[in-house]
């Protein structure tokens, strides 16, 4: 028995919080779950924040998502 081929896509997505890079990456993969079916994994790419009067405002993941691509995506 031959084992089936999938195909993925990956798409790149921006997470922010005032918080930590932790939480804007978990905000970038709910947003994301929630229009893309069978999301399978999150590659955190690159790391960053705003500056504001000095001050860290945000901390920003940039993450590329790979889910399975259907045909007709």
């Amino acid at each position: 028995m031959a084992a089936e081929s999938s195909v993925y896509r990956v798409i790149e997505v921006i997470g922010v919080s005032p918080n930590s890079w932790e939480d804007a990456a978990a905000a970038a993969v709910k947003t994301a779950s929630g229009s893309l079916r069978d999301l399978r994994v999150a590659e955190v790419t690159k790391l960053d924040v705003t500056v504001e009067g000095g001050k860290v405002a945000n901390y920003r993941a940039r993450l590329n998502l790979s889910f399975k691509y259907e045909a007709g995506s």
